[in-house]
C-alpha cells in the first residue's frame, strides 16, 4: 500500500534497495559483455570509407583470407606424397608358402611353370603391392606420387607403377605363357599368394603434412607505422579489405594482453554504471512511488539488465544476429503494466548498453530506438491478439523503413545495398508476436494484471461469478451496476476502466457465505439482522469483507482485486448499526472498533471510484422518490461525507475527478431510475 509522508527509515530502506540493484545490474551486464577492445569499423569491398583517414600507428603483416590459407593448404595437401613402408619379408614367406606346396610340380603342368610363376611374383613385389582399399582411394588422381622406403633409401614412385593385390593378381596373367594355361593355373588360387608389401606409415606421414601446412606463411605483405592505409570517400578494394581486417586483427591481438583486461573491464563498469544510474535518477525524480512497488522495480531492472545479457551471449557464440531480438518487447510490457515515459527512458537505457557489446552502434541505435518509439506510440493496452499483430507490424516496417533510408544515405545505387538485413527484421517482427503469450510470463513473475487477464475475471461465465449469480443474485445485480458505474467513472478521468470494472464483480463475494443477511438479497422478507444484538449484526456484516478475502484466496485472484474487497468499505463503520447502538445505550462507552470495517482505506484512483460508486448505488435503492433533486442530494451528501470521513487521503485522487465522479454518478442513477408515464386503462361500457 503507497502512503504519502514516509519515514526517514523508510528513506534509507528504499534508498539501500536502489544501490543494491544497481550494482547487480552493473555486475550480471558487465561480466557478460565482450572484451573486444580496439578499433571497430564497418566495411564493405566496392563501398566508400566513411571514416576519417585512417594511418597505422605501429608495423603489422598483411593475413591472409581464409579462402587463400585454406587454398594453400588444399593445394599442399594434393601434391603431398603419403610415405608407405617396403616389407621385403611378406615376399619371402610367400614366395616360399608357393614353393612349398608345389614343391613337386604343379599338376598337369610342366617344373618350369613353377620357377616362372615364382619369378613373376619376385617382379609384383618388387614393384610393390597396396591393399586394395588404400590403392582405390589414392589411385582417383592418376598423376599422384608416393614416398616408398626400403630401408635408409625413399623414393617417390607414382601410383600408377603400383599394383593393389587385385590388380598384381590381373597382372600375373597377362604374361603370355601364364595365360595360356590360365585355367589350370586359376584352380591353384595363386591370389592367396599375393599379399600387400606396401605398409602406410601414418605417424610420419601427418608429422610431415602438418609441418608443411603449418609452414604456410599467414601473411604477405607488412604495413609500416605511419603508412596511410584509406582516407575518408575512397572506395574499398580487396587488398584494402585485407589490410583493414588485418589491422583490426592486430589491434585486438595487442590489446588482448592481460595488462589491457582491467581497463576495458573499467571502461565497461563506468559506461554501464553512469547509464544505470541516469536511469534510478529519472525514476528518483519522476517515479518516486515505483520505489514502493518491488515488482515494478524488479521488472524494470529485469528488462534493462536480460537483453544486454542475450546480446553478449549472441555475439560471443556467433548466433545469428542481433536484430532478431524482439527489444520492442522490453517497452510494451512497460507500456502495458506502467507507463509510456518510463517505457522510453527505460528502452533508451537498454538499447545504450546494448550498443557496447554491438559492432556498428550507429545503425543499430537508431534502427532499435525507432523500433522501441512504435512499439510505444502503437500499443496503449496489450488486451487483444490484434494489437499486438497490428504492433508486430508497424515496428517490422518501421525498421525496414529507417534502415533502408539509412542505407539511401551511404549508398547511391539501390542494386548495390545490402538486402540480407531485411529477413532479421521480419524474423524480429514474429518473435514480437511472442509478447502476447508472454504476457502471462511477467504477470505471474512480478505480480502485474494485464487487461487480458481482467477481462477473463470480468467473464460472468467465470464458476465464482457464477456462483454469486445463483447463490446471492442481489448481491451480484448490485456488483454488475456498480462495475458499469464506476467504469465510466474511470473513464471519464482517465483511471483504468476494466481494473475497477473487474474489481466491482469481486468486491462482495464475501456475502456469498450468508447472503440473506444482506437486504438486496432478502426479496422484501424480514431482515435476520433486526432479531440479532447490534454488535452482532454489524459483525456479520463487517465479516462479508474477511470471508471475501477467504473466498478470493481459495480462488486464486489477483492481489489487486484482493486490495478492491479490503478497500471498498475502508476503515468507515456500519453507520446504521452503530448509531442504533449508540441510541438503545446512550449513557454507556461504545467500543467503535466493534463498528468499524478492517480497512484498509483506499490507496488508489481505481479503490475510491469504487467506494464512491458502491454506496451511491447501495444508497440509490433506499430513496422514496427519484428527482433530480433528490438523486443529486444524495449522492453529493455521501461524497462529501467520504471525503470528510478521509477515506481518500492515501489515495491519489483529486477534488476534479471526485467532482466527475459526482456527475457520472448523478446523471446514470437519473437514467437508471427515470419515472415512466403511466398508461391510461380502457374504460369499460356500463351496460343499460
Amino acid at each position: 500500500m503507497i502512503k504519502f509522508g514516509k519515514t526517514g527509515k523508510g528513506n534509507w530502506s528504499n534508498t539501500l534497495m536502489c544501490i543494491a540493484i544497481n550494482i547487480v545490474a552493473v555486475a550480471l551486464i558487465v561480466f557478460f559483455l565482450p572484451r573486444n577492445s580496439g578499433p571497430q569499423f564497418r566495411y564493405d569491398v566496392g563501398k566508400p570509407w566513411m571514416y576519417g583517414s585512417l594511418i597505422a600507428k605501429f608495423d603489422f603483416p598483411i593475413y591472409k583470407t581464409e579462402a587463400t590459407i585454406k587454398a594453400e593448404q588444399d593445394s599442399i595437401s594434393d601434391a603431398f606424397e603419403p610415405y608407405y613402408n617396403y616389407d621385403a619379408a611378406v615376399e619371402s614367406e610367400q614366395t616360399a608358402k608357393f614353393l612349398a606346396k608345389y614343391k613337386d610340380g604343379i599338376p598337369g603342368l610342366t617344373p618350369d611353370y613353377v620357377r616362372l610363376i615364382a619369378d613373376r611374383l619376385h617382379r609384383l613385389y618388387q614393384a610393390g603391392i597396396m591393399n586394395a582399399p588404400e590403392y582405390s582411394a589414392i589411385s582417383r588422381d592418376t598423376l599422384h606420387m608416393v614416398r616408398v622406403v626400403n630401408g635408409k633409401n625413399a623414393a617417390s614412385i607414382e601410383i600408377m607403377c603400383l599394383y593393389s593385390t587385385m590388380t598384381a593378381y590381373e597382372q600375373l596373367f597377362t604374361d603370355p605363357k601364364i595365360a595360356t594355361q590360365k585355367q589350370i593355373l586359376q584352380r591353384c588360387n595363386l591370389n592367396e599368394y599375393i599379399q600387400p608389401n606396401l605398409k602406410y606409415d601414418e605417424e610420419r606421414s601427418e608429422t610431415e603434412l602438418g609441418d608443411m601446412l603449418s609452414g604456410i606463411p599467414l601473411a604477405s605483405g607488412m604495413v609500416l607505422s605511419g603508412q596511410k592505409i584509406i582516407d575518408r570517400g575512397e572506395i574499398v578494394d580487396d587488398y584494402t579489405y585485407r589490410v583493414l581486417n588485418s589491422f583490426e586483427k592486430e589491434t585486438q591481438r595487442r590489446s588482448a594482453s592481460v595488462s589491457a583486461v582491467p581497463s576495458t573491464i573499467a571502461g565497461q563498469v563506468l559506461f554501464v554504471g553512469t547509464l544505470i544510474i541516469l536511469f534510478t535518477t529519472y525514476l528518483r525524480l519522476f517515479r518516486k512511488d515505483y520505489f514502493e512497488k518491488t515488482r515494478s522495480l524488479a521488472m524494470l531492472y529485469a528488462m534493462i539488465t536480460v537483453f544486454p545479457l542475450l546480446v553478449s551471449l549472441m555475439i560471443e557464440h556467433n548466433v545469428l544476429s542481433v536484430y532478431i531480438l524482439p527489444f520492442a518487447i522490453a517497452p510494451i510490457f512497460i507500456r502495458v503494466f506502467l507507463d509510456s515515459r518510463t517505457a522510453f527512458n527505460a528502452h533508451v537505457t537498454m538499447v545504450l548498453i546494448c550498443a557496447a557489446a554491438v559492432k556498428y552502434q550507429y545503425e543499430f541505435i537508431i534502427v532499435q530506438l525507432v523500433a522501441g518509439l512504435i512499439a510505444i506510440y502503437s500499443l496503449r493496452e496489450l488486451s487483444q491478439r490484434a494489437e499486438i499483430f497490428k504492433t508486430a507490424l508497424l515496428v517490422t516496417a518501421g525498421s525496414c523503413g529507417i534502415y533502408f533510408a539509412l542505407q539511401l544515405m551511404q549508398d547511391n545505387s539501390i542494386l548495390t545495398m545490402d538486402h540480407g538485413m531485411y529477413k532479421y527484421f521480419i524474423a524480429n517482427g514474429v518473435l514480437l508476436l511472442f509478447a502476447y503469450p508472454l504476457m502471462l510470463v511477467i504477470e505471474k513473475m512480478f505480480g502485474f494484471i494485464s487487461n487480458v487477464t481482467l477481462i477473463e475475471l470480468s467473464n460472468t461465465n467465470k464458476k465464482l461469478l457464477r456462483d454469486l449469480s445463483q447463490v446471492a443474485p442481489g448481491t451480484f445485480q448490485h456488483s454488475i451496476m456498480v462495475g458499469n458505474l464506476a467504469a465510466e467513472i474511470a473513464n471519464k478521468i482517465g483511471a483504468k476502466a476494466q481494473l475497477v470494472r473487474t474489481g466491482a464483480f469481486y468486491h462482495d463475494i464475501g456475502k456469498m457465505k450468508n447472503p440473506a443477511y444482506f437486504t438486496e438479497n432478502q426479496m422484501g422478507g424480514a431482515n435476520p439482522l433486526d432479531t440479532m444484538p447490534r454488535i452482532d449484526a454489524a459483525q456479520v456484516v463487517i465479516s462479508h469483507v474477511t470471508d471475501g478475502l477467504k473466498i478470493a484466496e481459495k480462488y486464486g485472484l489477483p492481489g489487486v482485486i484482493k486490495d478492491f474487497i479490503k478497500t471498498h468499505h475502508g476503515t468507515g463503520k456500519t453507520k446504521y448499526f452503530y448509531i442504533s447502538y449508540k441510541n438503545e445505550h446512550p449513557d454507556e462507552p461504545v467500543d467503535d472498533t466493534l463498528f468499524t470495517y478492517p480497512g484498509p482505506d483506499p490507496f488508489t484512483r481505481e479503490q475510491a471510484i469504487l467506494m464512491m460508486a458502491d454506496t451511491v448505488e447501495a444508497a440509490a435503492r433506499s430513496l422514496k422518490e427519484y428527482t433530480e433533486e433528490s438523486i443529486s442530494n444524495l449522492v453529493n451528501k455521501l461524497i462529501d461525507q467520504q471525503v470528510a470521513d478521509g477515506f481518500f487521503k492515501y489515495s491519489p485522487i483529486t477534488f476534479h475527478d471526485i467532482a466527475v465522479a459526482k456527475q457520472v454518478l448523478t446523471e446514470r442513477l437519473k437514467a437508471i431510475y427515470h419515472t415512466r408515464t403511466s398508461y391510461p386503462e380502457l374504460k369499460k361500457e356500463e351496460k343499460n
